[in-house]
């Protein structure tokens, strides 16, 4: 294993203290292992909090800040964050309205995040109510999961739902409008390699020079299937064909986001948009909006997946809104 790390141990704690560093722009909370903006937003708008295990990054540290969250928790890679420090940013957070909880489908940020709203409320009588992302259509259980996994839509809602709840939006209103972006988002990723844990020191699962894994989860976890090594064509064929047939697309104006699993290089990434973007205009969908990028990783692995959004003049507003934040800046 060859990364830039001082020991496996302190990769989080390690990383915080660089964020920290780099981001006037934002509070770092190391005890707790939170991310805030450095300025809070004014009282009596919602705020948002997103988190989970680290190494999907700029998910969810990086998209803190004016436009999309109030705070990120950070646990340990691909390790949920605990209540406590959910519980914390929560009561940090509130400008009493409300806040949102944003969580992909993962057993443990599931089960942490429901119990952190709980000791909110009690302790501090903050209301908290929670959207689950559920857009990978690959699987519909996996390892770490009951029901889809949350995976690309995660970003594109925090965008969306951010600009809603900058706008004084009540918090019943900004919920409502997470779930109509979760409900119309759909994605599916590929993998060409592994990622390695920096604690577990070698790759996650083995994965032949000649095969890619398709539907793989963003912890590496297994996929539909693992089939021969393809062409971009075609590989780009078996990420979208799946998410048209699970959802209609046409007849309204589109978000997409061709994302990087954190090991091709850009290049590849705008490669395989470029096929996308040609099966999506055969399926009579119109792409109003594309994000070309690493948005949300997993460690080193090669591959790359696509999210489409079924959007609206809403929605596409939301998105054009401004937001500044260190994975996401425009409109400032």
């Amino acid at each position: 294993m060859k990364k830039l790390i001082n020991s496996p141990e302190a990769v989080l704690a390690d990383a915080l203290k660089g964020i920290d560093a780099a981001h006037p722009d934002l509070r770092v909370d190391h005890q707790h292992r939170v991310i805030y903006r450095a300025t809070p937003k004014a009282d009596g708008k919602v705020a948002l909090i997103s988190g989970g295990g680290s190494g999907h990054e700029p998910l969810h540290g990086g998209f803190v800040g004016p436009g999309m969250l109030d705070a990120a928790c950070c646990g340990e890679v691909f390790t949920s964050p605990t209540p406590d420090q959910m519980q914390e940013a929560t009561s940090v957070v509130d400008r009493g309205a409300g806040v949102l909880h944003i969580v992909k489908n993962y057993t443990g940020d599931v089960m942490n995040f429901e119990m952190a709203g709980e000791m909110a409320a009690a302790d501090s009588g903050v209301r908290v109510e929670t959207v689950v992302t559920d857009d990978d259509v690959a699987v519909q259980d996996s390892t770490w999961t009951a029901g889809r996994r949350g995976v690309g839509v995660t970003v594109l809602l925090e965008k969306i739902v951010g600009a809603a709840a900058e706008e004084g939006r009540d918090l019943d209103a900004v919920l409502d409008l997470a779930k109509r972006v979760n409900g119309q988002g759909r994605s599916m990723g590929m993998a060409l390699t592994s990622c390695t844990v920096p604690a577990a020191g070698k790759p996650t699962f083995d994965l032949p020079e000649d095969q890619m894994e398709m539907g793989v989860g963003i912890h590496g976890e297994p996929g539909r299937r693992r089939v021969p090594l393809a062409g971009a064509a075609e590989i780009a064929e078996q990420l979208v064909d799946p998410i048209l047939g699970d959802l209609d697309f046409t007849g309204s104006p589109s978000i997409v986001m061709l994302n990087g699993m954190g090991g091709t290089p850009l290049i590849e990434l705008y490669l395989m948009y470029g096929e996308v973007a040609t099966l999506l205009e055969k399926a009579g969908v119109q792409v109003a909006r594309t994000l070309v990028g690493n948005y949300i990783t997993s460690l080193d692995m090669a591959g790359a997946s696509v999210t489409v959004l079924k959007a609206d003049d809403e929605l596409i507003r939301l998105w054009d809104a401004p937001v500044e934040t260190a994975g996401l800046r425009w409109g400032v």
